[in-house]
């Protein structure tokens, strides 16, 4: 017998729609949508205007659940030297997740040891699929153990059509925080990419000499590593232009950097995660993180710019701020990304660069973006875009997930975009306490995640 979930009476967003409806589920895929009062026959009934009444702003809304581009999870590996107990574990990510209204995250791979081979991934995504929590995918560094001297076992992966599968396929390959140093190698790895068909997303931290200069000069982190980030993108840039592959910028989070993207745009193939290039083609998508969308270098100084404000690359000006904003309503932004990147207390507190974000990501781009002050908001649909289909697309998942349609599979969160909550970090299911938001009113509650048919959180 069919496994069957009914939601009546939403109302329902993605990216292409904003109405008022029903949807039936069945068996872990969505069977139909239906407009006003939903069926009355049998099964399992979750009723939007019971979870957000009318008269509190309601029905409640059903959104298709978040994808992530960019988290680190921290499993396996680094241990907190005083209690011996990790930062991160795969349970406490994914049930971080789930509670952020998320189904799908790629996770970094500067783990310990370092994600370089389609074994090593197969195995953390094996263990997260018997979780059940979520769909995780493991990202593939691009040189051996993150070491920039050789290429990574991304050359014993198949291309698409090409022969046996793997063990497993990667989504995206990056040397995360760690740019390859060596041209030639960059290269190469971009070229590889291009054979695979999978884009790869470059931390752009790379300055060569004017940074390097800059840091010797006793400069501040806020001029090398604007240096570092701009050369970087411009490195990124052409030489994904050389190897013809898609390349993907990380967290982008200067002035510069938005204004090269959107250049480069103007001659390639892009656009709002619209991920259909022609194989063998230079290709071109970006990410914001929501802490810099929301919070600028003053906020650094009041948490503590070497300890609890630290983050890579640093939180910028408030004109860098609004640079990102233009972004994404002109477009050259396609995906907003967590960077969840949890520490210990003891860690963060030494200089650990990093925030965790999963579970705050929604309210504050539903704050910042869609209630912000002032003229130029967007859309709660435009927000699903670049939180949910675009980045389905770019990981090449978007026939399957991140919209809400017959056939899509069941992957969804239910809102209630008009709560206030105060964030409290010792409420988190992630490890991590390391949040900038902290004591923040943020507008937006995530009451409920369904992730292939299936609850696997709930608020209430």
């Amino acid at each position: 017998m069919a496994h069957r979930l009914i939601l009546k009476n939403f109302r329902i967003v993605d990216e292409t729609m904003d109405r008022i409806g029903s949807v039936v589920i069945e068996d872990g895929f969505i069977r139909e949508l239906i407009p006003g009062p939903a069926p009355s026959d049998a099964g399992c009934i979750i009723d939007g205007e019971r979870l957000c009444p009318p008269g509190t702003g309601g029905p409640a809304v059903l959104l298709p659940a978040l994808v992530d581009l960019h988290a680190h999870f921290r499993d396996p590996g680094f241990p907190d030297d005083a209690t011996g107990l990790p930062a991160e574990t795969l349970e406490s990510a994914g049930l971080a997740v789930a509670a952020g209204g998320y189904g799908t995250v790629v996770c970094m791979a500067n783990t310990r040891p370092v994600i370089d081979t389609a074994e090593k991934a197969a195995r953390l995504k094996n263990r997260s699929d018997a979780l059940g929590l979520i769909d995780l995918y493991p990202v593939l560094s691009l040189t051996r153990a993150m070491e920039g001297r050789e290429l990574s076992g991304i050359t014993a992966l198949a291309a698409p059509a090409g022969g046996a599968p793997g063990p497993y396929t990667p989504r995206l390959l990056s040397e995360d925080g760690r740019d390859v140093a060596d041209d030639g190698l960059f290269l190469a790895a971009l070229t590889e990419a291009r054979r695979l068909g999978l884009p790869v997303s470059c931390h752009c931290d790379a300055g060569g000499p004017e940074a390097e200069a800059a840091r010797q000069a006793g400069q501040g982190r806020e001029l090398w590593s604007r240096i570092e980030e701009n050369q970087g993108t411009r490195r990124a840039l052409a030489l994904g232009r050389e190897a013809g592959c898609h390349i993907h910028i990380a967290h982008v989070s200067t002035t510069e950097a938005v204004d090269l993207i959107r250049a480069a745009k103007k001659t390639v193939k892009s656009g709002r995660g619209g991920v259909d290039a022609t194989p063998g083609s230079f290709f071109l998508t970006c990410e914001a993180t929501p802490h810099h969308i929301a919070l600028t270098e003053e906020d650094a100084r009041r948490l503590g710019p070497e300890s609890h404000g630290r983050v890579n690359p640093p939180l910028r000006s408030e004109v860098d701020r609004q640079a990102l904003i233009a972004g994404i309503l002109d477009g050259t932004i396609d995906a907003i990304a967590t960077d969840h990147a949890p520490h210990t207390q003891a860690g963060k507190a030494a200089g650990a660069p990093g925030f965790i974000g999963l579970e705050t990501a929604f309210g504050v781009c539903l704050t910042e973006l869609v209630r912000g002050p002032g003229p130029g908001g967007i859309s709660l649909s435009r927000l699903s875009a670049l939180m949910s289909g675009a980045p389905a697309r770019i990981l090449g998942l978007g026939g399957d997930r991140g919209r809400i349609a017959a056939g899509f599979r069941a992957d969804l969160f239910i809102a209630d975009s008009n709560a206030v909550q105060t964030v409290e970090a010792d409420l988190f299911k992630s490890r991590g306490r390391n949040t900038p938001f902290s004591g923040r009113e943020l507008r937006g509650m995530v009451l409920m995640t369904i992730h292939g048919g299936r609850v696997v959180f709930d608020a209430r």
